[in-house]
């Protein structure tokens, strides 16, 4: 099959949310926001509204070569949304487990509006199997951005969230981990906790999505309606680009985290005792070093460089501390091969990243698509990848009564960690998330 035509078109800037806002009840609806703010301040430039692919793929995958799907001729011409769960990456480590969302999900979009926060303009893309048909798309998605409508703050759509296990259990599962880091089994392992519960009757995962993208907006804001599942990630953390131009791979692992404060000067205080941590930079270099390693599979030998150790990022309810790792990828080497040497991401699974898998899979029930990957292949009209980490996620399934939601939020554990700190660490995470379901 021929790589399709691609025509692009730019326009007037206008605000992604609400041309979202007016796509969100039709199937496929897609928006990647890049957040509230200054944009660029964690790596969002562009953000993406679509609806309506014309191929999708949701399905299991092949446990040796799990991106295999994306080597299909029908997803190599770009604009293409993927999702792949957590479970699928790690299965090689914990075996078959039951499954709660699809390995993978892929979508084809033959138009699309890039939204370009730097310059600022809207591109309308339109990808056709000739130049009229790339044309045709191109008008179908400038109509788009006569759709958008009030994009106001709904109320919360839920008042339930309801943990699934105990607080205690979450806290002995922490102590098991310390005690086998102590015992040598391993050096780390990301640990997380569940919620769940259903939205009010009528109620609709956009709504959670608005809620979230308003005024908490994060770098890798996504929703995603597909069939009866929908996801709503506000997720500040960069898995994976990857320029096909160049060869430039880039990952942007956090670790460590501290929560903010009301009062400016507490606030301060508590990035400056984040910068400082001995734990947190000990963890957040342990998964430097993971993530060195996974890009290496992939990478021309000697060109993985550390960019920046040790970053606090401030965001809406936390700060992070992330440093950036870089690659050049071998010649011949395409997106797939950079997801599948990386995948999953090192930040949420620990060092060594298969025995950790396998704790983390003693302790937990299957993560569905928490802490896998949301990532967009050429979707802004060139061949680029970039994939964010899960985290800060909620997925959504519509079953005759509504919708029912899952949530999850994870710490790091090392030798040193503390049970109850580290369940605080998991409650000021997943904070933003509780109030966009339920509020405060």
């Amino acid at each position: 099959m021929s790589l399709p035509v691609v025509q692009i078109a730019r326009l007037d800037w206008v605000e992604p949310l609400a041309v979202a806002a007016g796509l969100n009840r039709r199937e496929g609806a897609l928006a990647l926001l890049a957040g509230a703010g200054d944009p660029a301040a964690h790596g969002g430039r562009w953000s993406f509204v679509g609806c309506e692919p014309d191929r999708v793929f949701v399905g299991a995958v092949d446990d040796v070569a799990p991106f295999d799907a994306l080597r299909d001729p029908e997803f190599a011409g770009g604009g293409v949304v993927g999702l792949m769960s957590y479970d699928a990456g790690a299965r090689p480590a914990t075996g078959a487990r039951a499954e709660v969302w699809p390995d993978l999900m892929l979508a084809r979009y033959p138009a699309l509006l890039a939204f370009d926060h730097a310059a600022p303009e809207v591109l309308v893309i339109g990808r056709g199997v000739d130049a009229a048909g790339a044309e045709a798309q191109v008008r179908r998605a400038a109509e788009w951005l006569a759709d958008g409508v009030d994009a106001s703050i709904p109320s919360a759509p839920a008042s339930e969230f309801e943990a699934e296990a105990e607080v205690h259990a979450y806290e002995a599962a922490v102590a098991d981990v310390v005690a086998r880091i102590g015992a040598g089994e391993l050096f780390q392992a990301n640990i997380a906790r569940a919620w769940g519960g259903r939205l009010a009757a009528g109620r609709d995962p956009f709504e959670v999505f608005l809620r979230l993208s308003a005024e908490r907006g994060a770098a890798y804001g996504a929703f995603w309606r597909l069939g009866r599942r929908a996801l709503v990630s506000n997720s500040p953390e960069l898995f994976l680009t990857f320029d096909p131009g160049t060869g430039r791979v880039e990952t942007r692992p956090i670790k460590g985290t501290r929560p903010r404060h009301a009062d400016p000067a507490r606030d301060a205080e508590l990035a400056a005792a984040l910068a400082a941590s001995v734990k947190d930079r000990a963890e957040n270099l342990m998964i430097v070093d993971l993530m060195r390693n996974d890009l290496a599979r992939a990478a021309t030998p000697g060109s993985v460089r550390v960019e920046r150790l040790f970053e606090v990022e401030s965001h809406p309810t936390v700060h992070h501390l992330v440093s950036t790792v870089t690659a050049t990828a071998r010649p011949g080497v395409e997106a797939a091969e950079v997801l599948e040497a990386t995948f999953p991401p090192g930040s949420i699974t620990g060092a060594p990243k298969h025995q950790a898998m396998k704790v983390i899979a003693g302790h937990e029930p299957p993560r569905g698509p928490w802490c896998g990957s949301l990532f967009g292949l050429g979707l802004a009209g060139d061949g680029g990848l970039t994939a964010s980490v899960l985290i800060r996620t909620a997925s959504f399934e519509l079953d005759a009564v509504g919708w029912g939601f899952r949530a999850l939020a994870g710490a790091g554990i090392v030798a040193d960690s503390d049970p109850g700190a580290e369940r605080e660490e998991t409650e000021a995470k997943i904070s933003a998330l509780k109030d966009a379901l339920i509020g405060v």
